[in-house]
């Protein structure tokens, strides 16, 4: 932003103190000038008019050294004391100069009391830290979306390499191996932009019940969940919310299809429950399944972080599962809670904000679905 050049903001504090300074010395010498005046009034009523004439002849000259005096004290003590005062703005200008060129991993520390200054240095050293977070965390994922983009890329390549080499090769199943590679690298890219719209929280808020869209995931799932053996039990009560149906939808779906993944092979369950709380609403998804190392949980719902043993027959996922439901929770200004279970598996809780729109839905009875 152009701006035309003006006084710095030391010049302009120094220039005010000296000023005040000098308005200070001018009432306190008026001050004194009239009351001379009014002391030569009284003399010159009891005969000693030319005695007024010398006060008020030896007081001007001393009144211009005090001000002259006063200007000089007030534009070097001004000039002293605005230094001192802006060293902290100093210091943060230089830092944000340093973040503007790339550099996050500078930080002010401000020493000192809390005063106005050392809170905005604070606040500043807080943004650098996490903006140093966000940019690490984002080139992280570049290369991990790389390298998973570039798999199917490789193995595309390397089928048409054997074709091309071998005509007598089966075209049939090359076809389908391709169709399966295909299918994989667009299921992650429409991952990807899923993850990156919940990011950017471009999505209209509409209401929604939270409860109807965990019975829709649900009876999607079914089929899968009935191929493994899982059976899935669905309760709860009316949990309106104001937000993005498809994306809600998207994580309702994401939790439920990662309890039934990641399940014991046989006669494992699912239990999806939903919850009006006092001002929020919850919907909880947990699962039988292997215990977890309690390390493993932060790792969970990083992009493509799959966890021990998460890749599975015919299912291996996009590693974006719980990636996206962190994403479309924070999105909805909601939380997103991962804990082990005692016996094996995971509890996952998402509390959102409750619609301000049904602040008194009625409970209505469980509703529950198996299959087995």
């Amino acid at each position: 932003m152009d701006r035309k050049p003006g006084l710095s903001v030391r010049l302009k504090l120094t220039l005010s103190y000296a000023g005040f300074l000098m308005l200070a010395g001018v009432l306190l010498l008026a001050a004194v000038w009239l009351h001379l005046r009014v002391e030569g009034v009284i003399r010159a009523d009891a005969g000693l008019m030319p005695r007024r004439f010398v006060i008020l002849q030896d007081f001007a000259p001393a009144a211009g050294a005090v001000l002259l005096f006063l200007l000089l004290f007030g534009l070097l003590g001004g000039w002293l004391l605005a230094g001192r005062m802006l060293a902290p703005l100093t210091r943060i200008t230089g830092a944000a100069r340093l973040a503007a060129d790339g550099s996050l991993t500078h930080r002010i520390r401000l020493k000192g009391r809390q005063d106005e200054l050392r809170e905005l240095a604070d606040a500043f050293d807080t943004m650098l830290a996490r903006l140093e977070a966000h940019v690490a965390e984002q080139r992280r994922f570049a290369a991990n979306a790389s390298h998973e983009l570039r798999t199917p890329l490789a193995i595309t390549r390397s089928l048409l390499d054997v074709a091309r080499d071998d005509p007598a090769h089966d075209h049939a199943r090359l076809v389908d191996r391709l169709h399966a590679v295909n299918t994989r690298a667009i299921d992650l890219t429409e991952a990807l932009l899923l993850l990156s719209r919940a990011d950017q929280r471009s999505f209209t808020r509409a209401p929604a019940d939270l409860s109807l869209l965990a019975e829709e995931a649900a009876e999607t799932l079914l089929p899968l969940a009935e191929n493994r053996g899982v059976t899935l039990h669905t309760s709860g009560d009316i949990t309106p919310v104001l937000g993005s149906p498809p994306l809600l939808l998207q994580l309702t779906t994401n939790l439920v299809h990662n309890a039934i993944v990641h399940n014991r092979p046989e006669g494992g369950t699912v239990r999806i429950e939903t919850a009006l709380r006092p001002g929020a609403v919850e919907l909880t998804v947990e699962n039988t399944g292997e215990p977890l190392p309690p390390d493993l949980l932060p790792t969970l719902t990083e992009p493509f972080q799959r966890g021990t043993a998460r890749v599975r027959d015919g299912h291996p996922g996009t590693g974006l599962g719980l990636a996206i439901a962190q994403s479309i929770t924070r999105a909805h200004d909601g939380t997103l809670t991962l804990t082990p279970r005692p016996g094996g598996g995971l509890r996952a809780v998402v509390r959102l904000p409750a619609s301000a729109r049904h602040p008194a839905a009625p409970p209505r009875p469980p509703v529950r679905s198996s299959c087995s």
